[in-house]
C-alpha cells in the first residue's frame, strides 16, 4: 500500500521527516525515501529496505541532510520520491495510490508529444513519474494536481514540494486518508494520525476527499475544496491501519475491538477460550472475549525480532514459509481447549490453514475460525489489498470456481456475497472443509461496516461485494 508524511517548519525539519516516515512502515516493504529543500535546494535518499528498517538505511542521510521543507515515503513498489523539474519549476513528489488506466494514461501523453518516462519499477513506468506528467499538463499545480487526480482510475494521493512549500492531495474519493498536524513553529502532513504525536503535532485538520491544500511553515490554506463522495477503504480498520490511528473519527483499535464484540454476539460455540492471530487479529478476539466472557488466551506468539512483517519478503512463497516459522505455540494454552480463532480476513487461505494445522499439532481439540470481515470475492482495485494477478488467487473465488464448474458469473457472485444466501453457506462450508476447520463462521458485512461508526455509503466495500 504504502505510507507518506511531510514537515513544513521554521527550524530544520529532517529529525521530525525522519521518525515521521517511520512511523508509516508498516504500510509498505519495498522501498522507503527522504527529499528535503533548504538553502543548498533539493537533497534526496531513496534506499531498498526489504531486508532492513528504513531507521537503520537512512540514518546516515538524516546527519547530511538540512531544510525547513520535506516529504518521504514508505512504498511498496516503486522507488519515490522524484525530483522533477517542468515548466512549474522543481519538485519533489510522492503518492500512494494504484493506477488501473495507466496504460491509457501513458498513450494520451505521447500522443500529445511526451517523449519518454525515465524510471521503471519492475519492468512497468514508475507511477509516480506518470503522475508527475500528468500534473505537468496544466499550467499550474493546483490544475494540474487536480487533474491527475480527475483522471486515474484507481486512486491517488500525493504530496508535493516545491520551494514555496508543500502541496498535499487527497483521493477524489477519500479511499486514502490525510491528516495535518500543526505545533508553534511548524505543520506536517500524514496518512497516519498517530505518526506525529510523538514530535509534539497535535490535531489540525482531515483533508476531505479530493481536497487540495498548501501548507508552509505558517499556516495550511485550501485550495480546492473536498467532494461529497466518500468512499475510504474499509481495510484500513480491519488489517492496513495502526491500532493507535483513527480514520474519519474512528480509532482502529476500538473498531477491531467492536467488530469482536458484533462476531461474539452471533455465535453459539462453546469454546474454553478466544485467541488472535497475531498482530491485527488479536484485538477483535479481545472484543469478541470481551462480549462472550470466554478468556481471552495467546496460544501462539509471534517472533518478531527478526522477522517483523507477515508479508515481507514480497515473493508469495517465500511470505506463506516466513509466516510460518515465526508463530511460536505456547504448548500447555492449546493442548485440549477448544478455540475461537480469530484472523483479520482469508484472503490466499495459506497462511490460516498452516496455524490451524499447527495448533492441532500442538494438542487443539477444537478450532474455530472466525475471520473479522467477509470472505474476499473481488480482488482490490484501488489500494493493492490483495494485490495479485488473477481473482483466482483468492481462496473463495477458487471455491466458487469449482461449485460453478468455472462458469462464475456475477449474478452468482451477488448470491456468494449474501450471507442468507444458500450459495454462501455451501461456500463457507467448502472452505470449513478444505481448510479443516472444526467450524468457520465469517464476519457480516453489515457488522463490520457499523463497527466503523460511519454511514455504510462513505465505505468502501468492493472486494466483499463488487460494488465500486
Amino acid at each position: 500500500m504504502g505510507g507518506f508524511f511531510g514537515v513544513a517548519s521554521q527550524q530544520d525539519c529532517v529529525f521530525d521527516l525522519f521518525f515521521g516516515i517511520d512511523y508509516h512502515s508498516h504500510l509498505g516493504t519495498r522501498r522507503g525515501g527522504m527529499a528535503v529543500f533548504g538553502e543548498k535546494g533539493f537533497n534526496r535518499a531513496i534506499h531498498n529496505i526489504e531486508n532492513a528498517p528504513f531507521r537503520t538505511k537512512f540514518d546516515k542521510d538524516v546527519s547530511e541532510m538540512k531544510g525547513h521543507f520535506g516529504i518521504g515515503c514508505i512504498s511498496d513498489y516503486e522507488p519515490q520520491p522524484l525530483i522533477v523539474r517542468s515548466h512549474h519549476g522543481t519538485y519533489a513528489i510522492t503518492t500512494v495510490g494504484k493506477l488501473n488506466n495507466s496504460s491509457q494514461l501513458l498513450q494520451q501523453l505521447f500522443d500529445q508529444g511526451h517523449s519518454h518516462f525515465m524510471e521503471q519499477s519492475g519492468g512497468e513506468i514508475n507511477a509516480t513519474e506518470l503522475v508527475a506528467a500528468l500534473i505537468n499538463q496544466k499550467e499550474n499545480l493546483i490544475e494540474g494536481i487536480r487533474y491527475a487526480l480527475e483522471v486515474v482510475d484507481g486512486s491517488l494521493s500525493l504530496l508535493l514540494m516545491n520551494q514555496a512549500g508543500l502541496y498535499a492531495a487527497r483521493d477524489r474519493y477519500g479511499r486514502t486518508p490525510v491528516v495535518i498536524g500543526k505545533k508553534e513553529d511548524a505543520f506536517c502532513i500524514s496518512m497516519e494520525d498517530f505518526a506525529y504525536r510523538n514530535l509534539g503535532y497535535s490535531d489540525y485538520k482531515e483533508l476531505g476527499p479530493g481536497e487540495i491544500a498548501v501548507v508552509t511553515d505558517r499556516n495550511c490554506i485550501t485550495m480546492v475544496k473536498p467532494g461529497e463522495k466518500m468512499k475510504i477503504c474499509t481495510f484500513l480498520w480491519v488489517y492496513y491501519g495502526y491500532p493507535a490511528s483513527s480514520y474519519e473519527g474512528m480509532n482502529v483499535e476500538q473498531m477491531r475491538y467492536n467488530c469482536g464484540k458484533k462476531m461474539a454476539k452471533r455465535d453459539d460455540v462453546k469454546p474454553d477460550i478466544v485467541a488472535g492471530v497475531p498482530d491485527s487479529g488479536v484485538p477483535h478476539a479481545i472484543g469478541y472475549a470481551n462480549e462472550s466472557g470466554v478468556p481471552f488466551s495467546r496460544p501462539f506468539i509471534k517472533y518478531t525480532p527478526t522477522w517483523p512483517r507477515s508479508f515481507m519478503p514480497t515473493i508469495q512463497s517465500k511470505r506463506d514459509l516466513i509466516a510460518k516459522m515465526k508463530l511460536l505455540p505456547v504448548e500447555n494454552l492449546i493442548k485440549n481447549k477448544r478455540m475461537v480463532l480469530i484472523d483479520d480476513s482469508i484472503v490466499r487461505g495459506t497462511q490460516l490453514r498452516e496455524t490451524v494445522e499447527f495448533l492441532y499439532r500442538s494438542g487443539a481439540k477444537e478450532v474455530h475460525v472466525r475471520p473479522a470481515c467477509p470472505p474476499i470475492l473481488y480482488g482490490c482495485k484501488y489500494l493493492n489489498f490483495s494485490r495479485s494477478t488473477s481473482d483466482m488467487d483468492l481462496f473463495s473465488r477458487r471455491v466458487i470456481a469449482r461449485l460453478e464448474n468455472g462458469n462464475v458469473t456475477e449474478e452468482a457472485l451477488r448470491e456468494y456475497a449474501d450471507p442468507e444466501s444458500e450459495r454462501y453457506a455451501t461456500m463457507v462450508e467448502e472452505m470449513r472443509k478444505e481448510q479443516k476447520f472444526t467450524s468457520l463462521r465469517f464476519n457480516r458485512l453489515d457488522d463490520m461496516l457499523d463497527a466503523t461508526g460511519l454511514e455504510h455509503e462513505k465505505l468502501c466495500t468492493y472486494c466483499w461485494d463488487g460494488r465500486e
